[in-house]
């Protein structure tokens, strides 16, 4: 018995001293983990003491990133045993502490307001990291790189203009005229707004001004430009989300700044990436834990399919977090898809797959849902043209069955009837298509402004005529004095001079020429010619007036008469003619007045028909109102008017302009001119007598005539945006 007792006192002996040899074997095998994470300030410190659940051999490497302000620290071999990945600490300058496990490596992130070196020691379990006091950056003035240094031993210079104009997709871009190309410009972003300082330049006060510059419809919404001691300061304010840039062009800079496309499927916002800078250091890591530690880094939610399988090796070192998951998911040939702040991912092919069932899905119950009909009330469009635009080009007429253009609206099982009595249309479709419809006409069914054009065609005219000319002739009165030729005053001969002639020998004779002429009514004949006849011109119906003189011998009976001729005339005209229109935006205008002159023309049969053809003032016009309102105007102007007449039928002469101009509303432009000079100088003479210096002007004619035609063609529109618009 005794014997039996020392064999089963031995056997539990040996099974005591196994099991607790298995429990001591089990607690060296065992993983350290960090248990708590707390911070407070000792001797002015911040101190972070991260407690474990066995002693470190060693401290554990880390590494201190600038911006964002953080202390990241690596525990290999140890676990997370918080139950959470984000601690608040909130101490002094230490806000939040990340813990962070991927496979067998734990990460500490501490998250600080101001960047700060530390100290970390291990203190039995625990290890404990002393903050040292914060880092004392460089000012921003000395390290901060400007867009253009200014020159040493500047003089101050005055800008010379600054001015706003909209560029290309709505930008708004200032140009400031500087005095040379040496002036220093710093370009910097201060808060919501967008500040420039001009080095060691001054602002004359006709550009110290505030400008509102909303209604060109950019980002910018006011530029404010001030004197701040030896250089100018100007801010400008923009809304919403903006990004600018920058250039110089000799003395010219140009800041534009332009609306920030936003992707909703992309991850950060703005060009290339943009998130937090983070550095990841792992070895054949799993990419499920990988993606978890950048889940935990962004707070993003992640949603990984369970496709998603393999390791990953990588090192990177302060880049942004967007462009690490890009660069993980590439590696890996997955796809992601964002949907608020959940990211979900798998495979591109599971992507893909999931998306096309999902899209064949939703025909499917599109095609089994039950329709309704619902009718809507049109105020300012048509009900034919909007059923029409439902239904796509394939529809003709009022309404009718749908059909399968790819250009409608409604789906293959959808219809519409357009009322033209009522204005309505009646819409059978399923419920997604009736909502869609309903969009539709809420942003086609508005009021259309209208647009008033005037045009002023002015066309001014600007003559001048001057002529010069003389007569030269001779007379024989011999016969009638009783000389040679035996000619007396009995056979009823009169000689006159300038009207009369009382020479002892004769009476008064009225009505007569300023030349001396005579009536030879009897058979007598007195020799009387000219021998040179080069009178003035007459313009305007108007015979030129002139001088007579007549020189005689008297022993001989012998006349030389001498006429002198002249005219000048000078005439100016204006023609203004004003025609005005009003049309809806984007809809074609005519106005016309004038004549149409009918003539004959030929038919196919040999026969002929009256035509007829325009000789008018017309104005053809289609404005379109642009966002910013401002309005553009394809036009065409056309001033006509009779012209001679050739071959039975009237020509016209034709005035037309035809361009295309973007005004201003309630602005003046000069869309076109025309401009017309014609010179005539005529002279007639007698060779060589006429070339004689002053006496050889009694032996020519001399016409000059000078004309001037122009035309102007003023265009001015008017938004009307009520009645009194019209006046």
């Amino acid at each position: 018995m005794r014997n039996w007792e020392n064999s089963a006192w031995r056997s539990l002996r040996r099974a005591a001293l196994g099991l607790a040899a298995l429990v001591t074997a089990a607690g060296a095998l065992a993983q350290v983990s960090i248990e708590a994470v707390t911070a407070s300030i000792q001797g002015g410190s911040e101190v972070v003491r991260i407690d474990l659940s066995q002693p470190l051999k060693a401290v554990p490497e880390g590494f201190v990133i600038q911006s964002p302000a953080r202390i990241a620290l690596d525990f290999p071999g140890v676990s997370n045993a918080l139950g959470r990945t984000q601690v608040p600490l909130n101490q002094g300058n230490v806000q939040t502490a990340n813990v962070v496990q991927a496979g067998d490596r734990t990460r500490v992130v501490l998250n600080l307001n101001r960047s700060a070196n530390y100290r970390a020691e291990v203190q039995g379990r625990a290890l404990l990291v002393v903050l040292d006091q914060v880092v004392t950056q460089a000012p921003a003035s000395s390290t901060a790189r400007m867009f253009a240094e200014s020159q040493p031993n500047a003089d101050v210079l005055p800008l010379r203009d600054i001015d706003f104009r909209r560029g290309v997709e709505s930008a708004g871009r200032v140009v400031v005229d500087l005095p040379n190309n040496q002036v220093g410009v710093d370009i910097r972003q201060q808060g919501r707004n967008l500040v420039v300082e001009f080095l060691k330049t001054s602002l004359p006060e006709g550009l110290r001004r505030r400008l509102d510059v909303t209604d060109f419809g950019t980002p910018v919404q006011t530029i404010t430009t001030t004197q701040s001691g030896d250089r100018v300061r100007m801010v400008i304010e923009p809304k919403g989300q903006w990004e600018h840039s920058a250039y110089q062009s000799d003395s010219q800079l140009v800041v534009e700044v332009r609306q920030q496309k936003v992707n909703p499927d992309k991850l950060t916002q703005g060009t290339g990436y943009s998130g937090e800078k983070l550095s990841l250091n792992f070895q054949n890591i799993e990419v499920r834990s990988l993606l978890q530690v950048i889940a935990d880094f962004t707070n993003f939610n992640i949603v990984t399919s369970d496709s998603v399988q393999g390791n990953l090796t990588l090192r990177l070192n302060d880049v942004p977090w967007d462009q690490a998951l890009d660069i993980i998911l590439q590696a890996k040939g997955l796809g992601l898809k964002r949907s608020g702040n959940v990211l979900q991912i798998a495979p591109k092919e599971e992507l893909a797959a999931k998306e096309k069932a999902e899209l064949e899905a939703l025909a499917a119950v599109q095609n089994l849902e039950p329709l309704r009909t619902q009718s809507f009330q049109l105020n300012y469009t048509k009900a034919t043209d909007i059923a029409r635009q439902l239904m796509g080009n394939s529809l003709g007429g009022s309404g009718g069955v749908g059909s399968t253009a790819t250009t409608r609206i409604l789906s293959p099982r959808g219809s519409v009837i357009a009322e033209p009595r009522t204005n309505q249309i009646f819409v059978s479709d399923i419920s997604t298509k009736l909502t869609q419809v309903q969009e539709m006409i809420s942003k086609l069914d508005i009021a259309v402004r209208q647009v008033l054009i005037e045009a002023r065609i002015v066309e001014a005219s600007d003559t001048f005529g001057r002529s010069l000319g003389v007569r030269l002739g001779g007379a024989d009165l011999r016969g009638v004095r009783g000389g040679d030729a035996g000619y007396g005053l009995g056979n009823g001969n009169r000689v006159a001079l300038g009207g009369s002639y009382n020479a002892g020998i004769g009476t008064t004779v009225p009505g007569q020429s300023p030349l001396l002429t005579y009536d030879t009514s009897g058979s007598d004949k007195i020799g009387s010619t000219n021998f040179l006849n080069l009178p003035a011109a007459g313009f305007n119906g108007y015979n030129a007036p002139s001088l007579a003189l007549s020189l005689f011998n008297s022993a001989a009976n012998r006349f030389l008469n001498l006429e002198i001729s002249a005219m000048e005339a000078d005439g100016k005209g204006k023609i203004v003619s004003s025609p005005r229109v009003v049309t809806a935006d984007q809809t074609k205008a005519i106005i016309e007045q004038g004549t149409e002159f009918a003539y004959q023309q030929a038919t196919s049969s040999g026969a002929t028909a009256v035509a007829f053809r325009k000789a008018v003032l017309s104005l053809e016009v289609t404005p379109q109102i642009t966002p910013e309102g401002n309005v553009i105007l394809d036009l065409i102007v056309n001033n006509d008017s009779p012209g001679t007449v050739i071959a039975n039928a009237m020509s016209i002469n034709t005035k037309k302009v035809q361009t295309q101009v973007l005004v201003e509303n309630g602005g003046t432009v000069v869309i076109g001119g025309i401009f017309t000079l014609t010179e005539n100088e005529v002279v007639n003479k007698v060779p060589l007598l006429g070339d004689i210096p002053l006496l050889g002007n009694l032996f020519k004619n001399k016409t000059k005539n000078s004309d001037k035609q122009e035309m102007l063609v003023f265009i001015t529109p008017k938004i009307i945006t009520d009645r009194s618009a019209m006046r």
